[in-house]
């Protein structure tokens, strides 16, 4: 058994993961830390953590709490992972940090992308990227993991085989992608208030967003991205648009041929004819894939659905670490999704 600290437990992601390692036999939430609710009973705060955490108690971080804890889930934003991280790499088992601190190999990208200078670029290069369909045996055995970007996921998985296997251009593509409301995490903001997102679907980040360069960094494309805000709690629905390979001609069931062929064997990648949708992920660690070739235009279209909280976040964490830690990846992760 692996005693586990949640960083920023109090959070949408740190929440998931307290609800995922409450489904794990061989992980158990020791520390769990959320300054702004230092203090509180998780189960106050999240009442739907009532029966299986009903003494854990919010509090600071402490580094000494942190050490004696086998691996560590940092769920903190993007600065405090940056800091934080080094004192505990090395000197526990395993971290996972749910920030973007450590994604980009090329830290140079950070102040236009992420606003803050990189102080850690050596330790850039100890982070295995936790994206078990791409990267499983480098993750083996890791002792840092850097987990994906919500709509990274999304995107990389539907994009990177067809890259690799010259199905598709790797210039000019573009991906269109929505975003249920907890992505933008759990402080108040105007533009996530239930009077600002219900009965509204709206575009952001135009040409700026802050995933497009771990986007190309994981796919090898060149990507035009334009995330949208959806009004549901949950998921990503994820379209991206490319032009085959030059000299090719390419087919429907060749495109999906191709993405079957990546990811046969894999627990949580699904790739079917059948449009996938954000509701059928809700509450699971699986990825819905389709594709179609349209001869009129010339274009491939390829759609991926997720739920942003668990496989884009929480639960991809969770699936790398059960990876590095050498247990059976799915363990406290779930296929079937919640419905209706």
């Amino acid at each position: 058994m692996y005693s586990v600290g949640i960083l920023g437990a109090s959070g949408f992601t740190g929440v998931e993961l307290l609800r995922l390692c409450a489904q794990h036999p061989e992980l158990s939430v020791s520390y769990a830390t959320g300054d702004s609710q230092a203090g509180s009973r998780a189960a106050s705060v999240y009442p739907s953590l009532a029966t299986h955490y009903p003494n854990l108690v919010f509090s600071e971080f402490d580094l000494a709490s942190a050490l004696r804890c086998d691996v560590v889930f940092l769920c903190l934003p993007h600065e405090a992972a940056l800091e934080i991280a080094p004192q505990l790499v090395g000197k526990v088992r395993l971290v996972v940090d749910l920030s973007a601190a450590f994604r980009l190999q090329d830290t140079s990208l950070y102040p236009r992308w992420y606003g803050f200078e990189h102080t850690q670029p050596a330790l850039v290069k100890q982070a295995v990227y936790g994206l078990p369909e791409m990267y499983r045996s480098a993750l083996a055995g890791a002792t840092f993991i850097a987990t994906p970007g919500c709509y990274v996921t999304a995107a990389s998985l539907a994009l990177a085989p067809l890259v690799k296997s010259g199905v598709i251009e790797p210039s000019g593509v573009i991906v269109d992608a929505a975003s249920g409301v907890s992505g933008a995490g759990r402080a108040l903001k105007q533009s996530s208030m239930f009077a600002s997102v219900n009965e509204d679907f709206t575009a952001y980040g135009l040409l700026d967003h802050r995933h497009t360069p771990e986007m190309e960094q994981v796919t090898g494309a060149q990507i035009l991205f334009t995330p949208h805000l959806a009004p549901m709690n949950r998921g990503i629905l994820a379209t991206c648009y490319a032009r085959p390979k030059s000299g090719t001609t390419p087919t429907t069931p060749g495109v999906l041929a191709a993405l079957a062929k990546a990811y046969a064997g894999e627990p949580f990648v699904s790739v079917s004819p059948a449009i996938p949708s954000t509701k059928a992920t809700l509450g699971t660690n699986s990825v819905h894939l389709t594709a179609r070739y349209d001869e009129r235009s010339g274009y491939v279209v390829v759609l991926s659905a997720l739920d942003n909280l668990t496989k884009g976040a929480s639960g991809g964490a969770l699936q790398a670490a059960n990876v590095a830690l050498g247990l059976d990846e799915q363990l406290g992760l779930s296929q079937v999704g919640v419905y209706p």
